[in-house]
């Protein structure tokens, strides 16, 4: 619980604390099931605070979205405080309780956290509210001992000369929670429901103006995203004023990161007419919704993979409809288990990859979370810096798999793998070996990696470095965006008189010309011209055999440039 100086350096400022009643039973029960799979583990000779056996996959009722999104900034805010939380139920010897198990010691401490932040005061209960017996029980015994609980927390800031608990935060911590408050909004318009000018004509009349870059954002103003023309970016100091437009009620203006525009276009970019698209996640329904948005006038149809549930289906299904979206079409199986002759997915031309990744590069990485379904673990990795060596081994061994199983699909043209990630290991690497493992067999036009719609770079010898990066930086999240796209087909024959033609449109037949000849020429005549011609031009006529086909016959010279153009073909 070291204090750096940067934190030292606006220790001074003011704190506003806003009043807090606490939270329904149902919360602290999710943050604690939340938090016993993120906790910090310590070795067995520093374990003073125990919290029993882990849960990998706790089930968990959320009432609607706004309780699961208190549940896991609950969870995360205990986690960040783990360290003072338990010196204080040590100092304070109101642990160990015996009557109070193990398993309970996780909603003990998120408790303790919220107990603290409401200033150690006691918790309204509202008349509707479902109590539960654990919650109760805990928060009694808490309050009993609020005064030498309020002690210990003294003489902890005391010792570490903190004015707040804020200072408890790990640094890496700190820093990123500051910057993902000042990242800027990320809008992208739903066609569907309006046109990008009554957007902009509404903004002006709420009295927002229009500036050219996101440099350039200050209070009421937006700018249009320089790589997605359909998303709008706002200043992060606007965000609750802008959730409580009318535009973001009727599903108009969807809040989203940008990495996710992104992908969505570059897929939209590759998709040829009538051609349909799968998407290997579900992940955000946002997502789906943009590509189907963005594909609206291509009769394409989406299908989105890894609806398992049935409740599931409905809630999807429910939200697409609202904002608008008909062509598409949700799939039980995971992606993987999709075969690449499923008969459904015929017209299938592109496959959008955006696998589950250590998210790291995520400028909010507690909104990437929430909005795309992410493992909690991420919290962890997040409070520590890093992404154990096992899990980032485990990450990248199953996005290869995915990618690889994408290459077998032989009517698909495009593949467009997308995430979240800072490490090599779930980008470049994953498309490098994904390209070398060789899975599309010899008798197919074989994948090679291409620039995006946003790249700069085309010209690259290393396939890698034409992939597409964000760094995480104060104006953007992440992101890491690879287009894979199948070799131009060169096996179709060009006949001779196609390469002239082109050669003569060029200018570079240095002054041979075909002879027309006239209607109905009688064929013999035709027939020993061209045995003179190539008589007198052996070599040319080698060459244009050899470049054309064995079973294209040449009728004229051809010179250097016309090569040179059939190369081209």
């Amino acid at each position: 619980m070291k204090i750096s100086d940067e934190k030292r350096s606006v220790e001074k400022r003011a704190v506003t604390q806003i009043e807090k009643n606490g939270y329904p039973d149902s919360i602290y029960i999710n943050a604690a099931k939340i938090f016993q799979g993120i906790h910090t583990e310590k070795s067995e000779d520093k374990i003073q605070v125990r919290y029993g056996g882990n849960s990998d996959s706790p089930m968990m009722a959320f009432k609607d979205e706004h309780s699961r999104r208190v549940s896991y900034e609950l969870a995360f805010n205990t986690l960040k405080y783990q360290d003072l939380l338990e010196e204080i139920l040590l100092d304070s010897r109101t642990y160990p309780c015996y009557s109070i198990p193990d398993e309970l010691t996780s909603l003990l401490v998120v408790i303790l956290y919220d107990l603290q932040d409401r200033k150690f005061k006691k918790r309204k209960i509202f008349a509707e509210e479902e109590l539960v017996a654990e919650v109760q029980e805990i928060e009694n015994y808490l309050y009993s001992y609020r005064t030498k609980l309020a002690a210990a927390l003294a003489r902890c800031r005391i010792k570490y000369d903190a004015l707040s608990i804020e200072y408890f935060v790990p640094e890496t911590i700190w820093k990123q929670e500051q910057r993902a408050s000042t990242l800027p909004l990320c809008f992208w318009i739903n066609t569907f429901k309006i046109s990008l000018e009554d957007v902009i004509r509404d903004l002006e009349m709420k009295g927002f103006r229009k500036v050219e870059s996101v440099s350039d954002l200050d209070h009421y103003t937006y700018a249009v995203d320089q790589h997605c023309h359909d998303v709008l970016v706002f200043p992060s100091s606007l965000r609750e004023e802008l959730l409580n437009l009318d535009l973001f009620a009727d599903s108009k203006l969807l809040l989203q990161d940008k990495s996710r525009s992104l992908a969505v276009h570059s897929a939209q970019a590759l998709l040829s007419e009538g051609g349909d698209i799968i998407m290997g996640h579900i992940g955000s329904h946002l997502t789906i919704a943009h590509m189907s948005v963005l594909t609206n006038r291509s009769r394409s149809k989406i299908f989105a993979c890894g609806v398992k549930s049935s409740a599931k289906e409905e809630a999807l299904r429910n939200s697409l409809s609202h904002m608008g979206c008909e062509n598409i079409q949700l799939l039980h199986e995971d992606f993987t288990e999709l075969e690449p002759t499923d008969p459904r997915l015929d017209k299938a031309k592109v496959i959008l990859l955006l696998p589950q990744c250590s998210g790291l590069g995520a400028g909010n990485p507690m909104e990437f979370i929430l909005s795309e379904n992410r493992d909690a673990a991420l919290l962890r990795d997040l409070f520590q810096g890093f992404v154990s060596e096992d899990k980032l081994s485990i990450l990248a061994e199953r996005q290869l798999n995915e990618l690889i199983h994408a290459l077998k699909f032989k009517k698909v043209q495009a593949i467009v793998y997308c995430t979240c990630s800072v490490y090599p290991e779930e980008n470049e690497l994953v498309v490098q070996k994904a390209l070398e493992s060789g899975v599309e067999g010899d008798k197919v036009r074989r994948y090679r990696v291409t620039p995006s719609v946003f790249s700069t770079c085309s010209n690259s010898e290393s396939s890698t470095e034409m992939c597409f990066k964000m760094e995480p930086s104060e104006i953007s999240s992440g992101c890491f965006l690879a287009v894979l796209e199948r070799e131009k087909d060169t096996s179709k024959k060009v006949s001779a008189k196609d390469i002239l033609d082109s050669a003569a449109a060029e200018n570079l037949l240095d002054g041979i010309a075909e002879e027309k000849p006239k209607e109905e020429v009688k064929k013999q005549k035709v027939k020993q011209r061209r045995r003179k011609v190539t008589a007198s031009k052996p070599k040319a006529a080698k060459l244009l055999h050899r470049q054309t086909g064995a079973n294209v016959k040449a009728e004229v010279p051809v010179s250097k440039a016309a090569s040179k153009i059939q190369e081209q073909h």
